[in-house]
């Protein structure tokens, strides 16, 4: 829980962590390599020096860590799993659905465990995400749309059997859609994370929700453009975050063309754990103001307000979260969350 000077609480839940296994035993070939010390560039020129991690324990880190860093030290009162499995890279997965449950069960409303899919599987995928869902009561799906599947080097939402899974998950009653559409990972294609097939999915189904990870960075226009139209279209805040250190003029126009194209509602933190621990992620952004210039311009607010809605609501409206009785819920949580901060 967090709690200003003032003594307001706010409730905040990261919608974008990961528990990986990167390690060298774990990975598949070279391209396992080279996807996580792309991760690891991104942590090391993004990070401040004092909150770098050493390459080993970026590579495979504990349940314990993630605990500690999420929500021992890291605010959070809940965090969503978004695994992602890259079976072509790493020998098991490089986020796996089953060690997330683990967690989801031994600290009982804290986590949502998300699952995923990938249409190239055709009909024996969609028996396994019915599975699943049963399995791990799923309320959302990770999709990574330039993973690496044989021969092939990504999908669209667009694409035929992509609808097909769309519609499953609307029999199924998995309702938020988690789209990586952002900066491309190396061995990844740039141009499989394009967002422009968002459009499609959000029409064709108005009753998901399409929560762009990234923003589609660094493709911002083009999402800004698409969520002004489809109301069903979120913008999940990973990986733009830590620009509110690294680049806080970057961040500030990031966050006011979101506010200025889409609403306050509509935009949700995630650290993208363990790139970044959530944090000093949140301290920045608390302290976080917009230059005068932009916000004459744009007429953008970030006040308190809408930094409380970014930070937990939004994301507790669409998981069907209630926020009052989740608190009641966790007063007697093994996990203790920190607490006051000196900011306004």
């Amino acid at each position: 829980m967090y709690r200003t000077v003032d003594g307001e609480e706010l409730f905040i839940i990261d919608a974008h962590i990961a528990l990986w296994d990167a390690s060298k035993e774990n990975q598949l070939n070279n391209h396992g390599e080279e996807f996580i010390n792309c991760f690891y560039d991104y942590h090391r020129n993004l990070t401040p020096p004092e909150y770098h991690w050493d390459k080993k324990s970026f590579l495979k880190y504990s349940k314990e860590t993630l605990i500690s860093d999420v929500f021992n030290k890291g605010y959070c009162d809940m965090a969503i799993f978004q695994p992602v499995p890259l079976t072509d890279f790493y020998k098991e997965p490089f986020g796996d659905i089953k060690k997330n449950d683990e967690l989801v069960k031994q600290y009982p409303g804290r986590f949502i465990g998300n699952g995923s899919f990938d249409p190239r599987d055709k009909e024996k995928g969609l028996k396994v995400l019915e599975e699943e869902t049963k399995k791990y009561h799923l309320k959302g799906v990770k999709l990574y749309t330039a993973e690496w599947r044989g021969e092939s080097k990504g999908y669209k939402l667009s694409d035929p059997w992509a609808k097909r899974y769309l519609e499953k998950c609307e029999e199924l009653g998995i309702k938020n859609i988690h789209v990586h559409k952002g900066p491309t990972v190396t061995p990844l294609n740039r141009d499989a994370f394009d967002v422009a097939d968002i459009d499609d999915a959000a029409s064709s189904f108005p009753n998901l929700n399409f929560i762009v990870e990234h923003v589609g960075l660094p493709r911002l226009e083009d999402f800004c453009w698409i969520a002004t139209q489809e109301k069903n279209v979120y913008g999940g805040l990973a990986v733009a975050m830590p620009f509110v250190y690294a680049r806080p003029r970057y961040f500030a126009q990031i966050i006011s063309e979101l506010l200025f194209w889409l609403d306050e509602d509509r935009i949700l933190f995630g650290s993208d754990y363990a790139i970044w621990e959530p944090g000093w992620l949140i301290d920045k952004f608390m302290d976080f103001q917009l230059p005068e210039d932009i916000v004459e311009e744009t007429g953008s607010v970030l006040d308190l307000k809408v930094k409380r809605k970014i930070l937990g609501e939004n994301a507790a409206r669409i998981y069907d979260i209630d926020i009052p009785r989740k608190k009641e819920e966790l007063k007697n949580s093994p996990i203790n969350a920190r607490g006051d901060r000196s900011i306004v």
